[in-house]
């Protein structure tokens, strides 16, 4: 037997026990989950999640929704109050539970993180931003500059003087080398430079590269921007995620505000075939305080069951589909 089927098995025999031997069905009809495991029992689904559980809900109400279920009980051991809000935005009862050992205890939905203000000495860099050529981007207390979505500079705090410095470079490790080999360059010149030749890079209409890879659905934001028309807007502007992003290379969800006629709209764009998009623009609406939201991905992106765990809301968002990364896909 392969370790990923003995695993999957293990994790089948551990979620039967857990709902067993607390309270819940001894039994049901298991079902293939890649996240971990799953059973229905009835009218209802029992879902174990073992890998990223903070990216799972969708896929649970997903599987739940495959199999006409009523009512959905997920477990885990990690991000429990985080899926426990999210769950909150659903028709459809959902239980969240914490494992503890072999007990399993009801989830509180904890609140959103609240970003921390940008240091007023980062911002006054903004300015060297601006003049090298970046679009300047501003989350969870962190001060960068973008080029079609990708950040290409980054306002740090010295480790050792304590001063603020603006670094250039695509991630930590390429502002370091960057540094290294550049460092009496001034920085506007170096971030000058690095601009021209990312957006080279970057544009629609260039070859496939590397560099083309990261950041997709920043690079949909930044169409949106440039053409708010595209989704019935007069404006879109960058909004802060509901959570500040672990790297530059694990795709992840950004987020906008647009003007339409009607007003205000949360944004939330997306590239990948991502099930656990609509509960994120749950929080991304509750972050940025706009509940009308629209998820926009690439047409080849949008499936059938999106829409059905978008419509299983308690208030529904609206799904768009572009074809613009088309344009801009390696």
């Amino acid at each position: 037997m392969s370790d990923p089927t003995r695993r999957s098995r293990l994790l089948a025999v551990k979620l039967e026990a857990l709902a067993r031997d607390n309270g819940g069905p001894s039994g049901g009809v298991p079902g293939d989950f890649g996240l971990g495991a799953a059973f229905i029992a009835g009218t209802e689904a029992w879902v174990l999640l073992d890998t990223d559980p903070s990216r799972g809900l969708g896929p649970a109400v997903a599987w739940a929704l495959r199999r006409d279920a009523t009512r959905l009980h997920v477990l885990a051991d990690a991000a429990t109050g985080l899926l426990a809000r999210r769950a909150e935005a659903f028709r459809m009862p959902i239980t969240v539970w914490c494992i503890e050992d072999r007990c399993l205890l009801p989830a509180i939905a904890e609140p959103l993180p609240v970003p921390p203000p940008l240091d007023p000495r980062h911002e006054a860099l903004r300015a060297d931003i601006v003049a090298g050529g970046a679009m300047p981007v501003v989350e969870h207390g962190v001060l960068a500059g973008e080029v079609f979505g990708l950040e290409v500079c980054r306002v740090v705090t010295d480790p050792v003087s304590g001063e603020p410095r603006l670094e250039v470079g695509v991630g930590a490790h390429d502002r370091e080398a960057f540094q290294l080999l550049h460092g009496d360059r001034p920085t506007v010149e170096a971030l000058a430079s690095v601009v021209a030749s990312v957006a080279a890079l970057r544009d629609p209409m260039a070859p496939g590269h590397p560099l083309k890879r990261l950041g997709q659905e920043r690079a949909l934001r930044a169409h949106l921007i440039a053409e708010p028309s595209l989704i019935g807007a007069i404006e879109v502007v960058v909004a802060q995620p509901p959570f500040p992003r672990s790297n530059l290379k694990d795709p992840t969800p950004c987020v906008a505000v647009a003007t339409m006629a009607r007003g205000s709209v949360t944004v939330v764009c997306s590239t990948g075939v991502d099930l656990d998009v609509v509960p994120y623009a749950c929080d991304a609406r509750r972050a940025t305080g706009v509940v009308d939201c629209v998820v926009v991905v690439p047409t080849r992106d949008l499936l059938p069951v999106q829409h059905a765990i978008n419509e299983s809301l308690l208030h529904p968002i609206e799904l768009v589909a572009l074809d613009v990364l088309g344009r801009n896909a390696p």
